[in-house]
């Protein structure tokens, strides 16, 4: 059963009146706090201090709050290496996992490495929903459903917090896609903006008590989100209870007066923001009166008590979880997420056996091919990217999992042909100089980025001081041919391969709707070197340092770019077909990059970068046992799915995700995932795909039509449904029972080894009084059973599944009436059904 559905109130940090001793001594020491504090101190408190902290106040006992991102793992506040960070799954793969518990263990392995960092609040969750497939953030968010994106979410922030570090659930609200993120008006109408958007917010509020949210970016119907004071006074602190803080997303904040009356506590980052010296100035002219800045210092303060660092306060939690194996949760939450969309029999080949698991006595041969299986993309990129100290690749996991010989690789395909970060084969530091060559300190470089904001700087290095950073250290070719080179970054550079400079030259601004991409800039090749396989070269980026003297952050961020020997692709696809034409299996593994999912835009299709697809046929053609993985956070369209023998999706499975590919490849665990969102045949058939403001405005035209509910309205169906997902056994659903409060399920596993299943129920009324979706989840769990034996499962159905966002009168209201419960594989494959009646009180 879900642990978080309909007995959410009696766990560990839930929701409710601050009564209990420890409580009210927080409060008290709050209230002490605040009345020592002066104008100026208070205004300051609600303003960073720099990228990731605020102030501390040592006349209260208060010391500095400490933020970092990100969803997956805690970069901590450098953008460095030299501190690794465990990196789990992307927050899509936790969802596909349908699994809560799973995830609040998952958050109290994030709190144990943000402790040992020493930070206080992670930024996370994202909560937005995958309104259109389109949208290039989603690895970072959980589903396009929102009672499975409340659970998952819900299961997070418990653990989290059970570690005693805070959360900020993000981003508030309706901020479900990337373009024109900083001045987009999404306009939604209050059915679906309650119903869809704003529900797993609520959901997590009632029922983790999450001690912080993130105000998002954009504007809602009119109103910027970190200025709503509907939605953030009204709704979120009114109707909902939330005490907790909100900050605002990195530089949302616009407006002083607007802020604060609208409900913002913190601003960030600093140490320049709409609030300190300018909050001062807004009380003191009479714009704003001081008692409201006191409740945001309020709340500022709670969570400062809550996390501990406030003298006289006890902390919400004293005695943190048991240690977690980071190593080892990955893996498992890897292998519980992966979904087997496809899995035939093959008679001629396998003996009537299905293509998955590979039998790892009777192996034979397996070629492994894809660019992406050496180079493993474990997770989406911007602000959820950490540098863990490891990463398994699907290569390194299966040349350890099979006999030795048994195992053959080629590249097949490469998914980009586009410079990426200098990593592999790169040994770089950044040494910083200031104009007059002296070294102010050096630093290691992950990826050959420096990415340095506020005070996040190497050791004896200022921003005022700093004048040139140079990348200097060695490469070693893992193969010979032409290389190229190229920088990302404003200002100057200076490029020298083996003793040659190969360019010299000055990137200058230009305009771009994202902020973030106008300051970093994009990629662009530089130069050309023929250098050699295995020889080492001395290679030296020099880059004088892009100032702006108004930039609301200082910062330095640039990169070294790199590509290897470009190659013939029908040629890699020949040496690929050669491959797999004597293997007994292939396993092709394809792969989305950073240049499609990313923060900060969103994609334009949905097709696999390169001739990845073209791979996939070929290969396809001479060998029908071809597996194909496909790594990306989110859907991707599949045009050769009908022609081969199994298809797993593997999200961004993080640092262990080819050691999880190789437990379920070769059958020691099953593959537990199901799908989180819908996956189209096309684009094109997608209903709902629109990102791109029209005059600023997006309008959100489809209401509570998206994902599978949009699906089922268009009466069309997908490549793959939502809740789809393939075992290593079968499932037989016996019987249902179910009242208006709760269904009970039995199944049998009829197959020959143990296994999970994920038992999903459906809501559909019969003959509808009012406009709805076909049919809702209503509530899942999660049944165990060896083979051959039976299970029953117990499964809440919530009050709130029965109800509607009534606008006239601006309430909830219950829809009584007929209703078919139905449970099943997918929304697709429901297997039993059960009516009822649902009456108002009953």
């Amino acid at each position: 059963m879900s642990p978080f559905t309909g007995t959410r109130r009696g766990g560990t940090a839930v929701a409710g009146a601050s009564n209990t001793r420890a409580d009210q001594a927080r409060n008290a020491a709050v209230e002490a706090a605040l009345g020592k504090l002066d104008l100026a101190a208070k205004a300051r408190l609600l303003a960073g201090q720099d990228m990731w902290s605020l102030p501390a106040l040592p006349e209260i006992g208060l010391a500095s709050l400490v933020m970092s991102d990100g969803p997956i793992g805690v970069r901590g506040v450098r953008w460095t290496a030299d501190d690794p960070s465990v990196a789990l799954p992307s927050p899509t793969a936790l969802a596909a996992s349908w699994d809560p518990e799973l995830a609040r263990r998952a958050g109290r392995l994030l709190a144990q490495e943000a402790r040992r960092k020493g930070v206080h609040v992670l930024l996370a969750p994202t909560v937005n929903l995958h309104r259109s497939p389109l949208g290039g953030r989603h690895f970072e968010a959980y589903s396009e459903d929102p009672y499975l994106t409340g659970e998952i979410g819900t299961g997070y922030v418990l653990g989290v917090q059970d570690g005693g570090v805070g959360t900020t659930v993000k981003h508030f609200v309706a901020n479900d896609a990337e373009t024109d993120r900083f001045t987009v008006d999404n306009i939604v109408a209050p059915r679906p903006l309650r119903e869809l958007y704003l529900a797993p917010f609520e959901a997590i509020v009632a029922s983790a008590h999450p001690w912080g949210i993130m105000a998002a970016y954009n504007q809602v119907n009119g109103s910027t989100m970190t200025e709503h004071r509907y939605l953030q006074n009204e709704v979120l602190r009114g109707e909902w209870g939330f005490d907790g803080f909100i900050v605002s997303d990195w530089l949302a904040a616009r407006s002083t007066v607007g802020a604060l009356l609208g409900g913002l506590d913190a601003a960030m980052p600093g140490p320049r923001t709409v609030y300190g010296e300018a909050l001062v100035a807004a009380v003191r002219a009479g714009e704003v009166e001081e008692p409201a800045v006191d409740e945001a210092v309020r709340r500022v303060l709670r969570l400062a008590a809550r996390v501990g660092i406030l003298d006289g306060a006890p902390p919400a939690v004293t005695e943190h979880p048991a240690p977690v194996d980071g190593d080892a949760l990955a893996r498992e939450i890897a292998r519980r997420s992966f979904v087997l969309v496809r899995n035939e029999v093959r008679d001629e080949v396998r003996g009537g056996r299905p293509a998955l698991p590979v039998d790892p006595a009777g192996t034979g041969t397996v070629a492994l091919i894809g660019a992406a299986a050496r180079d493993a993309r474990i997770l989406g990129g911007g602000s959820a990217v950490v540098f863990p100290d490891h990463v398994v690749s699907p290569l390194d996991g299966l040349t350890a999992a099979l006999p030795e010989g048994a195992l053959t690789y080629s590249i097949g395909a490469d998914p980009s042909d586009e410079l990426a970060a200098a990593d592999r084969g790169f040994e770089l530091t950044a040494v910083c100089r200031a104009a007059d060559g002296r070294i102010l300190g050096t630093a290691t470089v992950p990826g050959g980025r420096v990415q340095w904001a506020g005070s996040d700087l190497p050791d004896g290095v200022t921003h005022d001081e700093l004048h040139t950073v140079e990348l200097t250290g060695s490469f070693v070719p893992r193969e010979s041919g032409r290389h190229s080179f190229g920088t990302r970054g404003l200002g100057g550079f200076v490029l020298t391969v083996d003793g040659e400079i190969l360019f010299d030259g000055t990137e200058e601004p230009k305009p771009a709707s994202d902020p973030f991409e106008e300051f970093f800039g994009g990629p662009v090749e530089r130069a050309h070197a023929e250098l050699a396989e295995g020889e080492r070269v001395e290679i030296s980026l020099l880059h004088t340092v892009h100032k702006i003297p108004d930039a609301p952050i200082k910062a330095v961020a640039f990169s070294l770019l790199h590509l290897g020997p470009r190659h013939d692709p029908d040629e890699l696809i020949a040496e690929a077909v050669e491959a797999a034409r004597g293997a007994d299996t292939v396993v092709v593994v394809v792969a989305t990059t950073e240049r499609v999912e990313s923060e900060g835009f969103d994609r334009k299709d949905l097709r696999l970068p390169g001739r990845q697809d073209d791979l996939v046929r070929a290969v396809a053609a001479v060998n029908p046992n071809t597996v194909v993985v496909v790594n990306t956070g989110s859907p991707v369209e599949l045009p050769w799915r009908e022609s081969v023998a199994a298809i797993l999706l593997s999200w961004f499975p993080g640092q262990e995700g080819g050691a999880a590919l190789a437990d379920v490849l070769l059958g020691a665990e099953e593959p537990g995932g199901r799908l989180p969102t819908t996956w189209p045949v096309a684009l094109a058939d997608a209903p709902v795909s629109a990102t791109t403001p029209d005059g600023g405005e997006l309008r959100y035209t489809e209401g509570l039509s998206i994902g599978y509910r949009a699906w089922e309205r268009a009466g069309t169906a997908p490549a793959y449904a939502f809740g789809h997902g393939l075992g290593y056994t079968d499932w037989e659903y016996e019987t249902i029972a179910a009242t208006a409060g709760e269904a009970r399920v039995r199944l049998r596993n009829t197959g020959v080894r143990a296994g999970r299943e994920v038992v999903q129920l459906y809501l559909a009324p019969v003959a509808d009084s009012v406009e709805r979706p076909v049919r809702w989840l209503a509530g899942f769990a999660t049944a165990e059973a060896g083979s051959g034996e039976t299970v029953e499962v117990r499964i809440p159905l919530p009050r709130r599944a029965f109800e509607i966002w009534d606008e006239e009168a601006g309430a909830w209201s219950f829809v009584p009436g007929t209703y078919e419960v139905q449970a099943g594989r997918s929304v697709a494959d429901r297997r039993l059904t059960a009516t009822v009646e649902a009456r108002p009180g009953a």
